[in-house]
């Protein structure tokens, strides 16, 4: 008897909050790639959104010391005092923004961040507005905290940005947040103070909307692009902004389980009583790592960013020259968001149509053995993502298969 029998014979129904949420797509397909690789195929990996580069040293040894100091006690509950006070000088230093540390949270991970904030201010109903495409938990979450997302298409020909008169349009008495992710999961797109101006003057004429912004890729940025975040802009935002960071990213700490934000006192004890009864506090050791992090030597990030924007423009260049794809260049983060409208309706060796990219990105996995991921899965159709946090000898071999599995369609 397979699993899913033995789930109906028990009974078992889920709760309706979840019943038209399933796990990531990019999960999935990276769980499929995986088994794929271990039944002996030689299947790149494209897909996952996280940087090839190790945690720093110094961050690695600040870990170990305070495992040796005996810091593996439960902490304060929404982040220790010391890296509080890291969190709110990182947001003086390099964001020109004052919190107080009654002002700032810290969770394990951004998600975290994310569901304790819906799940503190959403009703049954309430709207939230998300420019598509998007990173695929936005949505996800909202509908778990019994809220309703507002997907707005924002095309490569915007840039993959939300615009003022696409915003004011979507504001509604039932809008709670809009919420905005610069640069971008999965496009890569970034909004520059002149791109963000036009939105935030639309946000002040509506002050029962609240804003929030994800800034995790905050320092994966390129071309002399100048990252800002929405309350340097606008402090009269502020009362209502909440500014999601974390040193997953550009510290290279995914698996520590840390994210951080910075928003109103009222807004930040809301989301400490979720948290309360959720995780309680994030690790203390990642914790102390995090505000080795955020103090210590930053100067390697330069270095980082210097390799992924060569690896961003080996990406980009290969899929232009791939006749049906068609790549904007990204401002930001490590990934490519590829048109491929010029494939849709070909059809393959083994005779099947490419009728959505969803087609397209199975057919890479199936014959050329590339997993990336398709647009649909963040809200914007045809596209695909690929993540270049990954070596350039991958991407290389990658990008020949892909053009060859192209060439091949007819």
């Amino acid at each position: 008897m397979d699993s899913q029998s033995k789930t109906e014979e028990a009974g078992f129904t889920p709760a309706s909050r979840i019943a038209a949420i399933g796990v990531s797509k990019i999960l999935q397909i990276g769980a499929r790639a995986s088994a794929m690789k271990k039944d002996g195929l030689p299947v790149i990996i494209l897909g996952a959104g996280e940087p090839d580069f190790d945690t720093p040293d110094n961050v690695k040894e600040a870990a170990k010391a305070a495992i040796d100091r005996g810091e593996t006690k439960y902490t304060a509950l929404d982040g220790t005092p010391d890296l509080k006070k890291a969190i709110a000088e990182k947001f003086r230093r390099e964001n020109n923004v004052d919190y107080a540390l009654d002002e700032v949270t810290v969770a394990t991970g951004a998600k975290q961040i994310l569901f304790n904030a819906f799940m503190a201010t959403i009703n049954p109903g309430d709207e939230v507005i998300i420019p598509t495409p998007y990173w695929t938990s936005y949505s996800d979450i909202v509908e778990i905290c019994g809220g309703v997302p507002v997907l707005i298409p924002c095309d490569a020909e915007a840039g993959f940005r939300l615009k003022a008169d696409q915003l004011e349009k979507a504001i509604t008495p039932k809008t709670r947040w809009v919420l905005l992710n610069s640069p971008s999961n999965p496009s890569g797109a970034a909004y520059s103070e002149a791109d963000y101006r036009p939105l935030l003057d639309v946000l002040l004429r509506h002050p029962h909307v609240w804003l929030m912004v994800d800034d995790m890729y905050e320092h994966i940025v390129y071309d002399g692009f100048q990252f800002v975040t929405p309350v340097a802009i606008e402090p009269r935002l502020k009362s209502r902004t909440l500014t999601i960071n974390g040193v997953s990213k550009a510290y290279a700490m995914t698996g520590w389980r840390i994210g951080y934000a910075g928003g109103p006192k009222a807004l930040i004890k809301a989301m400490a009583v979720i948290q309360s009864q959720a995780t309680s506090c994030p690790s203390s050791v990642s914790q102390a790592a995090s505000v080795e992090a955020l103090n210590g030597p930053q100067d390697f990030l330069k270095d980082r960013q210097a390799s992924f924007k060569h690896r961003r423009d080996l990406v980009v260049s290969a899929l232009n020259a791939i006749p049906g794809l068609a790549c904007r260049t990204p401002e930001g983060a490590f990934y490519t968001f590829s048109g491929c409208a010029g494939v849709i309706g070909k059809t393959t060796s083994k005779g099947k149509r490419i009728e959505a990219d969803s087609d397209f990105t199975d057919y890479l996995l199936e014959d050329a053995h590339v997993a990336v991921v398709p647009g649909s899965a963040f809200g914007l159709s045809p596209f695909f993502r690929i993540s270049y946090a990954t070596s350039e000898a991958e991407l290389t071999e990658a990008l020949k298969r892909i053009a060859d599995a192209c060439a091949k369609l007819a």
